[in-house]
């Protein structure tokens, strides 16, 4: 039951969109600009850099916090894990906006950082690295998904987190299906693109 409820509070924590209560307190609907994906990256381009970079530190914070609360009171090592991934999947799944939420990366990030740092370190600059020479979010992401398992694995991660990574890093390729499509395509968004256009970029 400890392993219930410890996912359910990380559910509900990260089921919280952070991007959709700053967007709505500067009177801007999230859903009817750029992408209408609750995520950091569409509150760049809606709203700025630094709504952005708040967003994305918010989103991180609710993958951390359930992990640092459970380790705090002393749970069980999966009940820590899967109180991340509760707030993971949460943030993709918000109960309180019908289950459409964003695609996970910042809380996920926020999970890892506190699940396992440095399978996190060695993934990041290597998924940023991507982005930067490319231009296109959503390569960085996916590259993120493929080499979580391979750097948990590599590092010798504890079960649950080398499992969490494993579920974690396909999931991201559900999330990020419709960025694959535009991909092959030669369609996909790129940073430097107007925020009017209408697309799902990673976030």
């Amino acid at each position: 039951m400890n392993h219930v409820l410890v996912f359910l509070g990380g559910y509900l924590l990260g089921s919280v969109s952070f991007a959709l209560l700053l967007a709505r307190a500067r009177g801007i609907n999230l859903r009817s600009v750029g992408s209408g994906n609750l995520g950091a990256t569409n509150v760049s381009r809606a709203l700025g850099a630094r709504a952005g970079i708040l967003v994305f530190l918010l989103d991180a914070a609710k993958g951390a916090v359930p992990i640092l609360l459970c380790r705090a009171f002393g749970a069980e090592e999966l009940s820590i894990t899967l109180s991340g991934a509760g707030a993971y999947l949460g943030h993709i799944w918000p109960v309180y906006l019908r289950f459409q939420g964003g695609k996970g990366v910042a809380t996920l990030i926020g999970a890892l950082l506190a699940l396992a740092p440095l399978t996190l370190m060695v993934v990041v600059p290597f998924a940023l690295g991507l982005v930067l020479i490319t231009r296109i979010m959503s390569l960085g992401s996916l590259a993120f998904g493929v080499g979580l398992p391979l750097a948990s694995y590599l590092f010798e991660d504890r079960e649950s987190v080398f499992g969490f990574t494993v579920g974690a890093g396909l999931f991201l390729f559900w999330t990020h299906r419709s960025n694959i499509r535009r991909l092959l395509a030669g369609e996909e968004s790129r940073l430097d693109t107007s925020p009017q256009t209408k697309s799902e970029e990673s976030s």
